[in-house]
C-alpha cells in the first residue's frame, strides 16, 4: 500500500466542538449545553440541506443561521451582533490533547486538513491554535461550493496536491464524513471518540438523557450507509502506530 498523504478533517477530529460550550454557557446561562448541542446539530444539517438544494452559502453563514435558529426555537433573544461575537467561538475551538502530538508524530508526512469551514474560519482556526504550520494545505469545501460529504468536495485534495484517492488516508471521526470519504475512495481512518460500548453505558445511567449524550448518539457513532472504514482508533494518539504498518 502507498500512502502519499494523510488528510484530516477539522471540527471534531482535530477541533473539540463542545469547546463552544463555555461561551454559550456566558452568553446565555443554564441554557449552554443545550445551545452548544442543537447548534452544533443544525450546522451539520444545514450543510446537507444547502448540498442537497443547490443553494451553497459559506461555512460562516451556515454557523450563524443555525446559532438563530437555535436561539429562537429555545426562546431566547440576541442581537445580529450578539449572533455574530457568539459564532466567533468556532473560529477559537480548543485542540483535543492529542492532535499536537499526532500531528507532530507525522512530521515529515504529507498532512492537509480539509473542512467544511471557509477559507476566513479555518484561516483563523489554525491561527488561533498554533497548528498552522503543521500542514502543506489547509482546504476548504468553498472551492467547490458544495459540503461533504457530497464527492466534489473529496475530489480537492486529489486537485490540490496531485495525490489519486486510494494514496490517501482520510482521518475523520464524524460519521457522515467516514462514510463519504470511503465511498469516494479514500483509505479512512475513523476516529471513535465515543465507544459504542461506552455510549450504551451513558445511555442506561442516563434519566433522562442529556442533550451531549443524544449529540454523542446521533453525530460520533458510525452510520450505517454501506461504507466501513478501514482502520478504527479511539484516538489521534493511536495514528502514528497504524501509520508504522501502511
Amino acid at each position: 500500500m502507498t500512502i502519499k498523504a494523510f488528510v484530516f478533517d477539522a471540527y471534531g477530529t482535530l477541533y473539540d466542538v463542545q469547546s463552544v460550550a463555555g461561551a454559550t454557557e456566558a452568553a446565555f446561562p443554564s441554557h449552554g449545553e443545550t445551545i452548544t448541542q442543537i447548534w452544533r446539530m443544525k450546522q451539520l444539517e444545514y450543510t446537507w440541506l444547502r448540498s442537497a438544494m443547490g443553494a451553497y452559502a459559506d461555512f460562516w453563514t451556515v454557523t450563524r443561521d443555525s446559532l438563530a435558529y437555535t436561539l429562537d426555537v429555545l426562546g431566547l433573544n440576541a442581537s445580529e451582533a450578539a449572533i455574530t461575537a457568539l459564532a466567533e467561538a468556532y473560529n477559537h475551538l480548543t485542540p483535543y490533547p492529542d492532535s499536537l502530538a499526532a500531528l507532530d508524530a507525522l512530521a515529515g508526512k504529507r498532512l492537509a486538513i480539509l473542512s467544511n469551514g471557509s477559507p476566513a474560519m479555518l484561516e483563523a482556526l489554525v491561527r488561533h491554535s498554533g497548528l498552522a504550520n503543521r500542514f502543506e494545505a489547509v482546504l476548504s469545501v468553498d472551492a467547490a461550493r458544495v459540503y461533504k460529504p457530497d464527492p466534489c468536495s473529496y475530489r480537492l485534495v486529489e486537485e490540490r496536491m496531485g495525490v489519486k484517492p486510494d494514496e490517501v488516508v482520510f482521518v475523520s471521526s464524524n460519521g457522515f464524513d467516514v462514510a463519504g470519504a470511503k465511498h469516494f475512495g479514500f483509505k479512512v481512518a475513523r476516529i471513535a471518540r465515543v465507544s459504542a460500548a461506552a455510549l450504551h453505558a451513558e445511555i442506561a445511567s442516563a434519566a433522562p438523557i442529556s442533550p451531549k449524550t443524544l449529540f454523542k448518539a446521533l453525530r460520533m457513532q458510525e452510520e450505517r450507509l454501506g461504507e466501513r472504514p478501514d482502520w478504527v482508533i479511539g484516538s489521534l494518539g493511536e495514528l502514528p502506530a497504524l501509520v508504522g504498518g501502511l
